[in-house]
């Protein structure tokens, strides 16, 4: 019997089959790169831990350098309190995870630490997550020996205005941070007093005001509960 290539019927289970036939597809092709993602992933953790620590790195030396600074058996992950919990991977912990799935409540979230060897001694390598002004915003800072003052950071976005608040993710901005004490509230201001190291103030962006606040709030947040574990030390 001939099929009507005209008909409604045939029409509907052209496209019906092509949805199919096109989703099945798509979904393989999802499923045969997350390998390919996750080590992706991996690979640009390692390049923004490597970052705080002022190490520059690319996609082909970051794994080798990673190796060589960060002290794997020393990175921990503690809780909300700032205990130690045992059991844990530091850098399996995907943070984002953590804060954004409803599920898991505040005070159950895990944070983990990086501890690395950087010009003869330890630094301590905070992630954190929080959210801008279009999406999501994370980082890493770096924290000295002192447990108290910091090394270095480094901050990123997925979906922040181009020359406005998507400027935390360049060095004029994150250095800032490099001096100040993490043992005290650190406040993203506009009148430009927040050049000056060791004031507890930054300069927030131009035009970028949510998504400054937005880095202060993230900060500020983690780092009060790092704090408590380096007290607990």
């Amino acid at each position: 019997m001939a099929v009507n290539k005209d008909s409604n019927v045939y029409t509907f289970v052209f496209a019906i089959s092509m949805v199919i036939v096109v989703g099945a597809g798509l979904a393989a092709v999802s499923m045969g790169l997350k390998p390919f993602q996750k080590k992706n992933d991996e690979v640009k953790k390692k390049m923004d831990i490597l970052g705080a620590l002022n190490i520059e790195s690319t996609r082909k030396d970051a794994a080798a350098l990673y190796d060589q600074y960060v002290i794997a058996d020393e990175c921990v992950v503690v809780d909300k309190q700032g205990n130690l919990l045992d059991g844990e991977v530091a850098f399996d912990l995907d943070i984002k995870k953590q804060y954004r799935n409803k599920k898991i409540k505040e005070c159950d979230r895990k944070y983990p630490l990086y501890v690395a060897n950087v010009d003869g001694g330890k630094k301590y390598v905070i992630p954190m997550v929080g959210s801008g002004l279009w999406g999501p915003i994370w980082g890493f800072i770096a924290v000295e020996s002192d447990m108290e003052t910091i090394y270095g950071a480094k901050f990123d976005h997925k979906t922040e205005t181009p020359g406005l608040g998507a400027e935390i993710k360049q060095e004029f901005y994150y250095s800032q941070y490099v001096g100040e004490k993490i043992n005290g509230k650190l406040k993203s201001v506009k009148d430009g007093t927040g050049k000056e190291v060791g004031n507890g103030k930054v300069d927030g962006i131009t035009g970028g005001t949510i998504t400054s606040k937005g880095v202060e709030e993230m900060v500020n947040r983690t780092l009060e509960v790092y704090v408590k574990y380096f007290k607990n030390l």
